[in-house]
């Protein structure tokens, strides 16, 4: 960061840092234009127009504050306190600002209970049941791999620091094999890329079991030390023949064996799995089968071997001094934000509807599914909204009030990584532009507003920092809040990534200390795991579910729902887009320009049918609403299946709907997980 005369003038990448190496992904890459935008909310503002009109006038934080306080302790009184609803999710990162910033707000307020359950927590739940809270494979060490498969993951869009790690593995005689329904950046990249129907990604994991089982391919030395439930497994698998899975995958049974053979034979093996990979029906389940083959094969074994999903479990972040989970009074009530739509238009029935909502770190009217519901729900007058931004975003244009929120360079932080085991030290490189604040001031100032003087409202930053880290925990040796401040960052005391192997003798952090083919969990059911529900850090019991992993077919598909595929009969995913990060970055142009307009991938054979040709206007649609984007015509996607990704602003798309105006609203097996990629339509040539 190079700053002259208080304002930044350039941002890079840190070229010492080992992982990063200085490199930044066009995601961030032009940061400053965020910051310095001339379209940047930097006062508070009051809508003056009809709601969704963008319409507003500046006024002062006192006023903003005092009208905020006012509805809420109105709207408490009357109807209650869960009337008053947050929506929230990770708009910015770092431990303070981040996910769990308002939770001892609304938790004091007795507000409804937000669970957040857009991204991974169906992942991250199959994953505790078989392996448990395990930082897994070092991402570094995976110049170390033999076998690297990368399934439902495009990592040179969206994990593009990894890349360099996977490249060396393969000049050091690695294969890389991609599964993915869609020839991405990656796939086209990697030496064997296996297309797959979408959402049937489990039916290929357990046929691999079942072809390493069978073959006797098995490490059973390991298999006996460190695992449970593996005669279970050996019965469970044997429905699921490679010719089975070829018939709901697409992927040839030839293919399903050389893929097992080739994995469980070139050790260390390493599965990359993405968030993708629970976006459907049984996208828990299939997370589950495959943190189970790793120790099937003995992979953990070696540096390079194993499972990578999100390293941010080896930090020791005590989440409890953010969330306050002893604020929240038991039976306060829980909405998904999944189902947002439904809750603001009266269609969840609850009692007290909801009355009033703040949003921040999010752009619910993107990232949500059912848009056209949502939109309705946002446009009632009786609906008081807060929103803080950065911009006016198509959800803050449905706000009564609009608060402005800091950047990343305008405050600091303290971060965990998604994708690597370095802690990191966000400083605040420049002062807030205009009256903008953190998410940390505004809840200080909120609760100010509403009279609340628990100490945890009066907290500074510097004692949040301070609070963020168990810092006597061995991992943190050698670490500081000093130490960060200075170095900027410090990889946690774990081994060098030549000797991370965590579990060569098990140790796994289950409930049995070793890999659960048969979940000790399973009788928990449908729990969601700490962080996505605001004020929890408990398992939530649900429905029993069955301990062995096992195959859950897509809800829509020509497959399995024949009736709703003869008016709906191609298969649509909504990939993270390559330029933006989620919504973020979508209103700037060099990001625009890079991502190029909102478009629809469609197979020739499926486009012929259609009448399309390449920049002809199309109507994608089903019984839940439409979009309106230019065709093009590609063979990188399978036939019956279209891609459209997500992230591209309401306000700037062709008849004001986006691909969330189609994907449904129901939950996924585990963790509440959504099943954005679970979702058919049909298409049509538009005049």
């Amino acid at each position: 960061m190079t700053v002259r005369d208080g304002t930044a003038v350039d941002v890079s990448g840190d070229p010492e840092h080992p992982f990063t190496r200085g490199g930044l992904c066009v995601k961030v890459d032009n940061y400053l234009d965020r910051v310095y935008s001339p379209d940047r909310v930097l006062f508070p503002l009051r809508r003056t127009g009809p709601k969704g009109s963008g319409e507003f006038e500046r006024i002062s934080w006192a006023g903003a504050l005092a009208e905020i306080a006012g509805k809420f302790t109105g709207i408490a009184a009357e109807h209650g306190p869960e009337a008053i609803m947050p929506c929230s999710y990770l708009g910015t990162e770092g431990v303070l600002n981040g996910l769990n910033v308002g939770d001892p707000f609304f938790a004091k307020l007795g507000a409804t209970v937000s669970e957040r359950t857009y991204c991974d927590s169906g992942s991250c739940t199959a994953y505790a049941m078989t392996i448990g809270d395990s930082a897994g494979v070092d991402p570094e060490s995976l110049v170390h791999s033999r076998y690297i498969i990368i399934w439902a993951c495009n990592v040179m869009s969206t994990n593009l620091h990894l890349w360099p790690f996977i490249a060396e593995a393969r000049k050091r005689g690695a294969k890389v094999v991609v599964v993915d329904p869609v020839k991405t950046r990656t796939s086209k990249a990697a030496d064997w890329h296996l297309t797959i129907r979408p959402g049937t990604d489990g039916a290929l994991a357990l046929a691999m079991m079942h072809v390493i089982i069978n073959e006797g391919l098995t490490d059973d030395d390991y298999i006996a030390r460190y695992t449970i439930g593996y005669d279970a497994l050996v019965e469970r698998v044997q429905q699921y023949s490679p010719e089975w899975a070829a018939e709901e995958t697409g992927v040839p049974a030839d293919d399903i064996r050389t893929l097992a053979r080739e994995y469980a034979r070139a050790q260390p093996s390493v599965i990359r799995i993405g968030v993708a990979i629970e976006r459907h029906a049984g996208g828990g389940q299939t997370v589950r089968a495959l943190a189970c083959l790793p120790a099937l094969v003995g992979a953990w074994r070696q540096p390079g071997g194993g499972i990578l999903q999100l390293p941010l479990w080896a930090f020791p972040v005590i989440w409890d001094n953010f969330i306050h989970p002893e604020m929240l009074k038991p039976g306060t009530r829980v909405v998904n934000q999944y189902l947002l739509g439904d809750a603001l238009t009266g269609e969840l029935a609850l009692d007290p509807p909801v009355k009033a909502l703040m949003v921040y770190n999010s752009n619910p009217l993107v990232v949500c599914p059912d848009q056209d519901n949502l939109a309705r729900g946002l446009a009632r007058e009786d609906l008081f909204t807060v929103v803080s931004e950065q911009f006016i975003t198509d959800t803050a244009r449905y706000a009564d009030i609009v608060l402005p929120a800091t950047t990343q360079l305008e405050q600091e932080d303290i971060m965990f990584s998604w994708g690597h085991l370095y802690a990191s030290y966000n400083h605040r490189a420049v002062q807030p532009l205009g009256e903008a604040v953190s998410n940390t001031e505004l809840f200080r100032r909120l609760a100010a507003a509403m009279g609340y003087t628990d100490p945890v409202f009066l907290r500074t930053d510097q004692e949040m920092i301070a609070e963020a880290f168990d810092w006597s925990a061995p991992v943190m040796q050698g670490i500081t809040v000093e130490s960060l401040k200075e170095k900027g960052w410090q990889r946690l005391n774990v081994p060098p990534p030549d000797q991370y192997a965590p579990h060569v003798e098990g140790d796994f952090p289950t409930p049995t200390g070793k890999v659960e083919f048969a979940s000790s969990l399973a009788p928990g059911g449908n729990f969601v795991v700490p962080l996505f529900r605001q004020g929890s850090t408990e398992h939530q019991p649900g429905n029993p579910v069955d301990p062995l992993p096992h195959y859950i077919p897509p809800r829509e598909s020509v497959r399995t729902n024949p009736e709703l595929a003869a008016a709906y009969p191609l298969s649509l995913l909504s990939p993270k887009s390559h330029a933006y990060l989620n919504s973020s970055d979508a209103n700037l142009e060099f990001h625009r320009k890079v991502q190029k307009d909102p478009s629809l991938l469609i197979h020739p054979e499926d486009a012929e049918e259609r009448g399309i040709t390449t920049g002809a206007r199309v109507r994608v649609f089903n019984n839940r609403g439409e979009f309106v984007v230019k065709a093009k015509i590609d063979k990188s996607v399978l036939p019956g299946v279209v891609v459209s990704h997500v992230g591209s602003w309401r306000m700037h798309a062709d008849g004001l709907s986006t691909v969330s105006a189609v994907t449904p609203t129901v939950f996924g097996d585990l963790g509440n997980c959504p099943t954005f990629s679970d979702t058919l339509v049909q298409v049509e040539r538009k005049p």
